[in-house]
């Protein structure tokens, strides 16, 4: 079997449901797969949404075997981030209003970087930063 190259960030949330909605919502991600537990759908075992051909995966925050042994917590948990992400997207200008109209926390509004293109930060509905810029680091360098 062959496996398509990438490296997929994994989030938890403690309300993964109203996560995916706002993800979809606010930043423009589209439902690849959700696995909810059959008996309590407010539970995500475990989620793929995809933008514009990249994938993130979510679950729901549990106290599982994995969980306690990587020692995961949530944003709120931890309080704080431990890690930033990056999405390359070409309208960054566009893309902030459409966060911000969805209710996200735009914490450093769209500018221009010195080592090129655009970018913005923002806080999704639980508090995990996000950076959406059109500066591509797999481009040539000009």
């Amino acid at each position: 079997m062959s496996v398509k190259p990438a490296i997929i960030p994994a989030l938890r949330y403690a309300n993964a449901p109203a996560a995916i909605e706002f993800l979809c919502n606010a930043f423009g991600f589209a439902k690849h797969a959700v696995y909810a537990d059959a008996k309590d759908p407010e539970i995500v075992s475990h989620a793929q949404l995809v933008l514009d051909g990249n994938m993130i995966m979510l679950s729901s925050v549990r106290d599982g075997e994995y969980d306690r042994k990587a020692g995961l917590r949530s944003v709120a948990e931890a309080g704080g981030n431990t890690l930033g992400l990056y999405v390359v997207i070409d309208d960054v200008d566009g893309h902030a209003a459409r966060a911000r109209a969805g209710g996200a926390d735009v914490f450093m509004a769209p500018e221009d970087q010195d080592y090129g293109g655009r970018c913005y930060s923002v806080r999704d509905c639980e508090g995990h930063v996000w950076s959406f810029g059109s500066y591509d680091p797999w481009a040539r360098p000009e």
